[in-house]
């Protein structure tokens, strides 16, 4: 009996409905698609590892507001230490051959000496022998001998100085070449240090302390707190009626009772494969003080606005764009505008005079 009063009531309401007339309306009408998303921050960026190794030290939580420079985390890894301590240590011996220190160049300073006074002597003995040529007190061939000498003296003289020349310019390629492996072997060990390259707020924290790093990857993400904005995932049914500047309505999970006014920033052309949507990007009009990074949100993008637009009900409007007008044998199709949730706009077909009836089912 209780479900015969039931099925009674729904069909005397579905025939009220039914038989319920309407009339075109003039009011203004609003076209909006709806987005869902989340809040992000601008400026984010991924802090990694440039080294591998054990990660100690890691100070650093979720929400915590870092400095630009500031050591967040340590990587060890000996084998940057020694490299360096290496190279350090092969610097001063460089160094140390290009001072006249050197036991190479001291030798060599020595020879070049020796060198230079049997030159000097033989350049005494080659005047000498000139003169008593001169006088035929010696033959020529005496005083050739003495010419030769002085010339084997000079020669050996310089390239004794040549060679030195050659061993400072060696030793000063070694110093070069030792200096650059430290200062290389410096950066890298800095790479031990986690370092903050831009001011911000950690957002995700992706490694903890005693956790093994590799090169490249991820210890933290790190984002502009200053610069909020929100990343809505639209339709691809919709997306082509979305348009750099169009206002947007934001409501927060967090907070449903207000409502953000912003703009479309930015329409991400590639489909993401991920929400299976397309990535719009909003900035807020007003700043959103305490706005927590990943926070859901809806938001609904005005794609569309009319003023004193002519209006029927939407669910009078049938599968192509047909209507039921009173006193018409067969549908009325009409050309539709802007379509909201509740209204479609009438552009042509019928007028405020038509009467429209709901759909025969």
């Amino acid at each position: 009996m209780k479900n015969i009063v039931i099925l009674f009531t729904l069909f005397t309401v579905f025939s009220c409905t039914k038989s319920k007339e309407e009339k075109p309306i003039r009011q203004d009408i609003k076209e909006l698609v709806f987005a869902s998303g989340q809040l992000e921050w601008d400026d984010s960026y991924n802090l990694a590892a440039q080294t591998d190794g054990v990660l100690k030290s890691a100070n650093f939580d979720v929400g915590k507001m870092v400095n630009k420079g500031a050591m967040i985390a340590e990587i060890e890894n000996q084998t940057n230490q020694i490299n360096t301590q290496i190279a350090q240590e092969q610097l001063v011996i460089s160094n140390e051959n290009l001072s006249y220190n050197s036991p190479a160049l001291q030798q060599l300073q020595q020879n070049i000496a020796f060198a230079e006074s049997k030159y000097a002597q033989d350049k005494t003995q080659e005047e000498r022998y000139k003169r008593l040529y001169q006088s035929q007190s010696v033959a020529k061939v005496e005083y050739e001998n003495m010419q030769l000498n002085s010339k084997n003296s000079l020669s050996n003289l310089n390239a004794l100085k040549k060679q030195a020349t050659q061993i400072l310019q060696t030793a000063k390629q070694h110093q070069i070449a030792t200096k650059g492996q430290l200062q290389n072997n410096q950066v890298v060990q800095k790479y031990n240090s986690i370092t903050v390259t831009e001011s911000g707020t950690i957002i995700k924290k992706h490694k903890t302390t005693g956790d093994y790093v590799r090169k490249g990857e991820v210890i933290a993400t790190i984002a502009n707190a200053k610069k909020v904005e929100a990343v809505l995932n639209v339709d691809e049914n919709s997306i082509g009626k979305i348009k750099i500047g169009q206002a947007v309505f934001v409501q927060l999970n967090s907070n449903k009772n207000i409502i953000y006014n912003g703009k479309i920033s930015e329409i991400i052309s590639a489909f993401d494969e991920k929400t299976q949507s397309f990535i719009c990007k909003v900035i807020f009009d007003k700043t959103i003080d305490n706005s927590l990074y990943g926070t859901q949100l809806e938001a609904n993008i005005l794609v569309g606005e009319k003023k004193n637009a002519l209006l029927i009900p939407r669910n009078y409007v049938g599968f192509g764009n047909k209507v039921n007008v009173k006193g018409k044998d067969e549908y009325v199709i009409i050309k539709t505008g802007i379509v909201s949730t509740e209204f479609v706009e009438v552009l042509s077909g019928i007028n405020e005079n038509d009467v429209i009836l709901p759909l025969k089912l």
